[in-house]
């Protein structure tokens, strides 16, 4: 498995999403480094097809696929399962992408 977390440093959020995933890849037993990566250029943006800060990847997929496709430095918003928007990805988010890579 492979788990990778991009972020844009003017995100205030990305600090508490990695303290988040990785608490939750403690929870499941998860025995991979996170590779965490500074998104830092729109080029870059571009060719990592980053859509906003915090984004995390496992094995490669996105574990909340935007509906858009909108790639930039900028900050990123979750809809969580109550329907409210929060910069940070739920647990339970991270929990079944963890569990389940290849279905996301």
């Amino acid at each position: 498995m492979r788990v990778r977390f991009l972020y844009y440093e003017d995100c205030p959020s990305h600090d508490l999403a990695l303290e988040r995933l990785r608490e939750v890849m403690a929870e499941e037993d998860t025995p991979v480094e996170v590779e965490v990566f500074k998104v830092e250029t729109e080029e870059q943006a571009r060719e990592l097809r980053f859509v906003g800060s915090p984004t995390i990847r496992v094995d490669g997929q996105d574990i909340d696929p935007p509906t858009e496709s909108s790639y930039a430095l900028t900050c990123r918003a979750y809809r969580l399962e109550d329907g409210r928007i929060s910069p940070l990805p739920a647990k339970d988010m991270i929990r079944r992408a963890l569990r389940s890579p290849a279905k996301n």
